[in-house]
């Protein structure tokens, strides 16, 4: 059953060695991603299950243990996703991103697993597995990683889209209040054409929370480079 989850936005930009220079812009979210993450450790869960949008070919379920690279952001650093024997596939940036979270935090509450979905898992199948998440243990966190529309200004990467600042303030609303309907709803073929990351992984957080009756909080919101992202915690 899922006891707590924690929602973070997935930019290698989050690890300071990777924003180099830039690394005070994203300070504000990196606190309240370590918030977000005690509060997990807070729950006292048997498991972590860390989801998060991934393209084909990293898709699928990756081991504890399993590695990650910044090199092709043009540095030298490595993370790995909790204990265990090296995986035999590299995590994706999303996941990457994550592990660096839990490493900055050091995590040690429970066994970590991750999960990397693609953005044209219908909400259907987003729901299934989230319920499949859930059920695996007793008492499941979630960390769940994912960027709101690209399209917020004109030097967003996707460009200067009028819808991206509406479907970032449900966005926005749905995951600070804990609304799995409102989650639900957020249009799959919108959040493609917003290059919004964050639609399935919130929406696998949505099927896993059903009956749960967990309460949300928004602990951070901003768009600094176009991009919507939001930091959430659910417990």
């Amino acid at each position: 059953m899922l006891v707590a989850a924690a929602v973070c936005p997935c930019p290698p930009l989050l690890v300071p060695d990777v924003a180099a220079g830039a690394a005070r812009e994203l300070a504000a979210a990196r606190t309240a991603c370590s918030d977000a993450l005690a509060l997990l450790a807070a729950s006292r869960p048997d498991r972590l299950y860390v989801v998060g949008p991934a393209a084909e070919g990293a898709r699928g379920p990756f081991p504890a243990g399993s590695a990650g690279s910044f090199a092709g952001f043009g540095v030298d650093l490595s993370v790995r996703l909790g204990d265990g024997p090296a995986g035999e596939r590299p995590l994706p940036a999303s996941l990457a991103v994550a592990a660096w979270l839990l490493e900055h935090t050091d995590w040690a509450d429970a066994p970590v697993e991750a999960l990397g979905v693609g953005e044209s898992l219908e909400p259907a199948g987003c729901v299934a597995t989230g319920r499949g998440l859930a059920a695996a243990a007793e008492r499941v966190a979630l960390l769940v990683m994912g960027d709101g529309s690209a399209c917020r200004t004109l030097k967003a990467p996707g460009y200067l889209d009028e819808r991206a600042a509406a479907f970032d303030a449900e966005a926005a609303r749905a995951l600070g209040t804990a609304d799995l309907d409102g989650l639900l709803a957020l249009d799959e073929k919108l959040a493609y054409e917003l290059k919004a990351a964050g639609r399935a992984p919130w929406q696998v957080l949505a099927g896993a929370a059903q009956g749960a009756d967990l309460e949300g909080r928004l602990l951070y919101e901003d768009a600094p480079y176009g991009v919507g992202y939001f930091v959430a915690a659910w417990a």
